[in-house]
Order: structure tokens, then C-alpha cells, then sequence
């Protein structure tokens, strides 16, 4: 508990702004946006500060760090899509998300496969897609099942590596790839098949920032072996 107590004072400071963005979004943006810049501003801040947390903890273009430069060219993308969905270019910031979870995968690896992690949840991902396919039009139609296809394969990778590692910064990522999953899942429901969530909008955007958290500090055990010895500290 001390160790862990340490790790988290040591990546606290650096989490602040993060903490700080937050506060002021949920704070000054209290409805649904239309479009305004400053509310496509508060809304891309929270991931901007992930993305200094990424590079005050450390990162460089060397071989130790190559897990913390794909998770911070996500978050890059990852503010690119909410920025386009603020502004109401759903098909482009869909896109803009589907190449963060390209840049997830390739953080999180291949090893090992868990091919039975993958096929359930393609299982999974495929019935939903059959199931709202009819509700979807023009570039959708094609858009979504791709990004289905990605976000689902971003939480198969993350899954198994947590399986395999069962250390908790690996433990925490599978976790926040699961709330990704989920924020994604409420607008689908919410746009797609027309339930009317209560409080919808601090639903999506609770699991959404949740998620994104938890992958960036997925980063925090990245580098040397010297400050590998994070891992070690938090099992």
C-alpha cells in the first residue's frame, strides 16, 4: 500500500491539469453543445492534459518508450474526434477516433493472441451492428462497422495483455478500454436506436474521459528498467 502510495503521488502532480479541465467542463458546459468553440475548446482540454501527462512523465523516440508515443498520438486523434463531433461532422470525427484505436492497438501489441477474448467479442460486436445496420445511411452504413471492427479489436488487445501481465497499470488500461467501449455504446444507442438515456451527455462523457485516463496512465510504467520498477511496486 506505501509503494502504491508513492506511485501515486509521483504521477499526481502531473495529473492536475487533467483533474483541473475537468472541473471546468463539467462545470461550465451544462447542456448539450451546438457547435460553439469554447465548449469544442473545454471539451478537447481534459485530453490535451492527458497528453501532457504523457510527455511530463516521460517519452522519448527510443525502443523503452514506444508504448507511450502510440498512446499519445491516440489521445492527439482522440481530441481531433471530439472536436469534429462538437461541431457536428459525426463521419469525420468517427474517423478521426477510428485512427486513435489504430494507434491503441499498436500500443497494446499482438502477445499474446487470446484468440477466444476476440472471437467473443467480434461475436458480440457483429450482432450489434446487424442489429442497428438498418437504422444507419449514407457513409455510416460503411463507417460504423468499421469502427465497430476497430474499437472492439482495441479492446481485445487491451484485454489480453491484462490477462497475461495481471499488473495493474495493464489491469487499469483493460478497464478504461471497457468504459471506452461502453461511452461509444450510449451514443449508439442514443443516436441509432433512439433511447432516451437520462442525462445521456454526462454519461458518454464520464466513461469517455474514465477511459482515456485510465490508458494514459497505462504509460506511467514505460521506460528504463529503472522506472520499470514501477510495475514491480504496484502488483
Amino acid at each position: 500500500m506505501n509503494d502504491f502510495g508513492q506511485f501515486a503521488k509521483s504521477q499526481g502532480l502531473k495529473l492536475v491539469p487533467f483533474l483541473v479541465t475537468l472541473v471546468l467542463y463539467f462545470s461550465l458546459v451544462r447542456k448539450d453543445p451546438q457547435g460553439e468553440l469554447w465548449t469544442t475548446v473545454l471539451k478537447c482540454l481534459p485530453i490535451f492534459a492527458l497528453v501532457f501527462y504523457v510527455v511530463a512523465k516521460g517519452i522519448s523516440l527510443k525502443k523503452e518508450y514506444r508504448r507511450s508515443v502510440w498512446i499519445l498520438l491516440g489521445l492527439v486523434f482522440s481530441s481531433g474526434g471530439d472536436a469534429l463531433l462538437n461541431i457536428n461532422l459525426f463521419p469525420f470525427g468517427m474517423i478521426s477516433f477510428g485512427v486513435a484505436h489504430l494507434f491503441y492497438i499498436s500500443a497494446f501489441g499482438w502477445k499474446p493472441v487470446k484468440w477466444i477474448i476476440g472471437l467473443v467479442l467480434y461475436v458480440a460486436v457483429s450482432l450489434f451492428v446487424y442489429f442497428v445496420h438498418t437504422k444507419l445511411d449514407d457513409i455510416l452504413i460503411i463507417g460504423v462497422p468499421i469502427y465497430c471492427f476497430l474499437i472492439t479489436t482495441m479492446l481485445w488487445r487491451s484485454l489480453a495483455r491484462a490477462v497475461d501481465s495481471r499488473n495493474f497499470l495493464a489491469v487499469f488500461c483493460a478497464i478504461g478500454a471497457i468504459l471506452f467501449v461502453i461511452s461509444d455504446a450510449l451514443i449508439a444507442v442514443t443516436m441509432f436506436v433512439g433511447v432516451p438515456l437520462p442525462c445521456a451527455r454526462l454519461q458518454i462523457m464520464i466513461t469517455y474521459y474514465a477511459a482515456q485516463f485510465a490508458i494514459a496512465l497505462s504509460t506511467a510504467d514505460d521506460g528504463p528498467a529503472l522506472q520499470r520498477s514501477i510495475r514491480k511496486k504496484i502488483k
